[in-house]
């Protein structure tokens, strides 16, 4: 696969997150797809180690998908396995037989039981995975362990990803420092429906599996589950968190303790760094876009219209062209499918209103606005006058670099 030019939207420079005590990885070139570049991750937790996640709605999860899903209630994690380069979705009984070989694998080069093992898969997407290419690979990556630095994990996980996404955090609760450190991949069939693409969360809290389970079911909603590239939601979506309980403090056991809303907040921070992340790398990407609605009958309705407006590829082609063409939103707004006053609405790119009560403003300035749809981020809001629901959906633009990516994944 040829490689693709590094996102315009790249950061500058990656975060140095430091080592958590109860977790350790490893990575490994098992050659699933891509050579001379790695394509295993393998992260061990020390015993004791709580894991909570959210997994994809897609009717076609991948077989990883559906082994996280069955492991999930036992709340606990002593081993991660995440290849790219091949979904292992849509492979019938072979997937499913290749997850558990996988599992057995690392169980036995970790010491601990398959149900304890979580697994991740991305790449093409109806191939099977040759799970015998990890025998040996997961034996010897477990003789190597380390603790830092954090950048090699997230580049093993990349598939079209032109960079390595890192996030972390670190609070004080009573006194105490607490570390949560995150990585993700994603570029393309970005559309996450419960959880994001491919994202892991690891954290020193002492917290309970069913309170993590909590806080991540809630932050995600803000988070991965605001963005979209292209409308597509993967088959293999995973963001699994996981707590090794090694910061001295006394665990939190229910999610009405004080300190898991201060928490919470932190998690937030680094989910919501992610998940921009992934979209500034949307393929082929050159522009970040957050799509406001305000004034909607509710949240929920306004989310579903931001979602139309973020998904278009006829808003998003004319981002891409720098052109203020406003009447693309007044289309995506119409189509959503929910309640909305044509006569009363109102649209803005940035601060500049562009149309209102139903037509364009009357002081609409089209200079200005060509010249601040120049600008790498931008802002498309849309007032409703109905009501007080509000939302933001997270996009890029989409241009023939998108195009040029997809229309050879496979070759």
């Amino acid at each position: 696969m040829a490689a693709h030019p590094v996102s315009p939207l790249a950061p500058k420079s990656y975060p140095d997150l430091p080592a958590i005590e109860g977790v350790r990885y490893a990575t490994a070139e098992a050659g699933i797809k891509y050579k001379n570049r790695t394509d295993v991750l393998l992260m061990a937790f020390d015993e004791g180690t709580t894991a909570a996640g959210v997994l994809t709605r897609s009717k076609c999860s991948s077989a990883a998908v559906d082994w996280c899903r069955a492991n999930l209630p036992g709340g606990k994690a002593r081993g991660l396995v995440v290849n790219s380069g091949n979904a292992n979705a849509f492979t019938g009984a072979k997937g499913k037989d290749s997850v558990f070989l996988t599992a057995d694998y690392a169980a036995k080069a970790l010491r601990c039981a398959t149900n304890e093992i979580f697994l991740a898969s991305t790449g093409v997407i109806g191939e099977p995975l040759p799970a015998s290419k990890f025998a040996g690979v997961l034996d010897e990556a477990a003789t190597r362990l380390a603790e830092t630095p954090w950048i090699e994990p997230a580049k093993a996980i990349m598939t079209t990803d032109t960079f390595p996404k890192l996030s972390g955090a670190v609070l004080d609760i009573d006194g105490v420092e607490v570390k949560i450190n995150g990585i993700a991949k994603g570029s393309g069939m970005i559309a996450p429906d419960m959880a994001t693409m491919l994202s892991f969360v690891v954290t020193d809290m002492p917290i309970a599996a069913e309170v993590l389970q909590a806080l991540l079911s809630k932050h995600v909603q803000k988070s991965f589950n605001s963005i979209t590239v292209d409308s597509d939601t993967s088959t293999s979506d995973t963001l699994l968190a996981f707590a090794t309980g090694k910061a001295k403090l006394d665990p939190i056991t229910t999610i009405e303790d004080p300190r898991a809303e201060i928490f919470g907040e932190a998690l937030f921070d680094v989910l919501f760094e992610l998940a921009i992340l992934t979209v500034r790398d949307g393929e082929g990407a050159t522009k970040q876009v957050a799509v406001n609605v305000e004034g909607a009958t509710s949240d929920a309705s306004a989310f579903r219209i931001a979602k139309a407006i973020a998904d278009s590829p006829l808003v998003k082609t004319a981002i891409a062209g720098e052109d203020a063409n406003w009447g693309r939103v007044v289309m995506a707004v119409g189509k959503a499918g929910e309640p909305a006053d044509r006569d009363r609405l109102a649209i803005r790119f940035g601060d500049l209103l562009v149309a209102e009560n139903g037509e364009r403003a009357t002081g609409y300035d089209e200079a200005a606005t060509s010249a601040y749809m120049k600008g790498e981020e931008l802002e498309v809001t849309v007032s409703l006058g109905l009501g007080e629901g509000t939302a933001t959906v997270y996009t890029c633009d989409l241009t023939h670099g998108y195009i040029t990516i997809n229309g050879d994944y496979r070759s």
